[in-house]
């Protein structure tokens, strides 16, 4: 049976006290963890889907052309607003001037709007474009630099790409939820792994590079619960993939054979097929059963070392 209940905080409330079995919740973090506080009032268990911070690396031999367009989509498709969407990129000095060209031309060719030719739309929520427009501001005091877009009133915000932000500023480690993106040199893919780690989220990333040994290598390094190579969001789009983060963007898992078992209960049952000559669970074995037996397990199961 499925039932739909729609409301505010109230009724999320209510529904971590109304004696489900499981909550599942997707929202920010902050909320995240009021959420379990209610649920362990009643040891309800919960799985959390929170934001992400995602990055993208861009590695020495990286075709540009297609990292800098998978970043544009991965940062302002939906106006910013999707949970894995691309926030930070990190292109190493072999790259990172052409990247930034590319990024930057395609980059103004968009515009937001509400009619057909506009590539993507408001913000969903007034509150959120204040977040975007304080990220970008900070940003811009701390000595960052706008390339395109910036600081606007409305709830049409443009394509916002940020050049030489410091790492401790809030467009690096909160997540904005908006279409702006950050675009950092580094050395190398080391330390843009290092960078891509230093943060308190954990969702999805991206990685850039033509060597199928590399992409595989960064990949892992990176901590996240998902990572697409050469592409953005792809994680999403395979059904089997269990989808879900680390740290500040949650745990447990959607999505495949991960997601399905979140949603059961593990059982055990054993069943005595046969008598046993040895009943240990029982005040009337005899003296020194359980050493007869733990013989006759060793014999049958037990290794023999040389």
């Amino acid at each position: 049976m499925l039932q739909v209940v729609t409301g505010g905080g109230e009724t999320g409330a209510a529904l971590t006290r109304a004696g489900v079995d499981k909550v599942a919740f997707t929202g920010s973090a902050r909320t995240g963890r009021r959420v379990m506080a209610a649920c362990a009032e009643n040891l309800v268990p919960v799985l959390m889907e929170c934001g992400g911070k995602d990055a993208m690396i861009v590695d020495d031999d990286a075709d540009v052309g297609a990292a800098a367009d998978a970043a544009l989509w991965g940062a302002m498709s939906n106006g910013g607003q999707t949970c894995t969407g691309i926030e930070r990129v990190y292109a190493t000095d072999a790259v990172y001037d052409a990247f930034v060209r590319e990024l930057t031309d395609r980059a103004r060719r968009l515009r937001p709007g509400s009619d057909a030719e506009a590539a993507y739309g408001p913000m969903t929520m007034p509150a959120q474009a204040d977040v975007v427009r304080r990220h970008v501001g900070e940003a811009l005091d701390a000595g960052g630099r706008a390339v395109t877009g910036g600081s606007e009133d409305g709830a049409f915000i443009p394509p916002t790409v940020l050049l030489d932000v410091p790492e401790e500023a809030a467009a690096v480690r909160e997540e904005t939820f908006g279409p702006t993106v950050t675009v950092t040199r580094v050395p190398d893919a080391e330390e843009a792994v290092r960078r891509t780690n230093a943060t308190r989220y954990g969702l999805g990333g991206a990685v850039f590079t033509r060597s199928k040994a590399r992409g595989m290598e960064l990949a892992r390094a990176m901590r996240s619960g998902m990572t697409s190579i050469n592409s953005v969001i792809a994680f999403a789009s395979v059904p089997g993939l269990p989808f879900g983060g680390v740290g500040d963007s949650g745990f447990g898992r959607i999505h495949g054979d991960d997601g399905l078992r979140e949603f059961a209960r593990a059982k055990a049952i054993t069943r005595q097929r046969f008598g046993l000559p040895v009943t240990l669970t029982s005040f009337t074995r005899q003296p020194g059963a359980a050493d007869q037996l733990a013989k006759v397990v060793g014999l049958i199961h037990g290794r023999h070392r040389p």
